[in-house]
């Protein structure tokens, strides 16, 4: 029996990164500005750790190596191979984030031999006035993006939300976004790196050189189309699991437990488990694993039954 893994964080620190994310997780940290934990990755170069147990030093493309699709799933493995297929992270927006966008798998696959980048974001905490940017608040041509990006004016047709703990947003690729400052949120996306930088309020690097815009590789990659929509519906009060996105790429839930429970079937694929407030014990074929605030786990396939045991908020994600 394969028990649920761990992964070392890695803690990303950048310009407009906070001090949120160490106090979150329970951690210690020698850096400032840390904007992003990467819980579980299998990026290029930022390939995730187990941290504990008898697989502890291996990374996650040695591990799926390993156990192939006794840990991911076989159809998993059919369609992505040895490259786990999620990025899952934990992001503290001290700072507004830069407008951004990302091209689909089809572009990306032409482009950067690549896999596009939709995500969701559930947020996890947000302080008063805190503004999440998704999706285009009136309707404009390539060439008005194009005008409105030399002018610095491409926010006067960003659609602004109010942001609260709880809001979920789900960001096909294509869609303009960008996370305000004083949100803190949990990501999970396609395994890929690739952005498009829009617009970034004018800032400077380190080195005082302004940060480099992908002004015409956005071009082609933005869905202009305007939604009724963006934020995601659901009931925020709904204790056990509530689904808050299926797509072709990951079908995530949220799990509120007071006690024991089931866990969401993942039909031939891992099941990532975030903790987000709380702890208990995540039971894969009677074996506990405990999981807190913070943490985040990888459940193998092969579990033949997943229940959790105690009090906590938890979202969970399968390919």
């Amino acid at each position: 029996m394969i028990r649920p893994f761990k992964f070392v964080p890695y803690l990303k620190p950048v310009l407009w990164g906070g001090e949120k994310i160490a106090p979150f997780k329970g951690v210690d940290v020698e850096d400032d500005n840390i904007g992003e934990s990467w819980e579980i990755s299998g990026v290029p170069g930022h390939e995730s750790v187990v941290a504990e147990g008898d697989d502890k030093g291996l990374t996650l493309p040695q591990l799926i190596g390993k156990y192939g699709a006794d840990l991911v799933g076989a159809h998993v493995m059919d369609k992505y191979g040895e490259t786990f297929p999620l990025l899952i992270k934990i992001i503290d927006a001290k700072k507004d984030l830069s407008v951004q966008v990302h091209p689909d798998d089809a572009l990306a696959a032409v482009r950067h031999n690549s896999l596009g980048k939709t995500e969701m974001w559930y947020i996890i905490d947000a302080e008063p006035g805190a503004r999440i940017y998704a999706g285009l608040s009136e309707s404009i041509t390539p060439d008005g993006y194009m005008r409105l990006v030399e002018e610095k004016k491409i926010m006067d047709v960003v659609a602004a939300h109010d942001s609260h703990a709880g809001d979920m947003f789900f960001l096909p690729a294509g869609r303009i976004h960008a996370i305000g400052a004083g949100n803190l949120l949990a990501e999970i996306q396609e395994t890929s790196d690739i952005t498009y930088r829009v617009y970034d309020f004018d800032r400077r690097d380190a080195d005082g050189n302004p940060r480099q815009l992908h002004t015409e590789l956005a071009k082609d990659a933005i869905d202009y189309t305007v939604y009724p929509e963006y934020k995601g519906a659901y009931d925020k009060n709904a204790s056990g699991v509530t689904g808050l996105v299926e797509c072709s790429h990951f079908d995530v839930k949220r799990v509120v437990l007071d006690g024991g429970i089931e866990m969401p079937a993942a039909d031939d694929s891992f099941m990532v488990v975030m903790c987000l407030d709380g702890e208990c014990d995540i039971i894969t074929d009677g074996e506990a694993t405990p999981v807190r605030r913070g943490e985040t786990l990888l459940v193998p396939a092969s579990a033949k039954a997943v229940s959790a045991d105690g009090k906590a908020t938890l979202l969970t994600a399968t390919a």
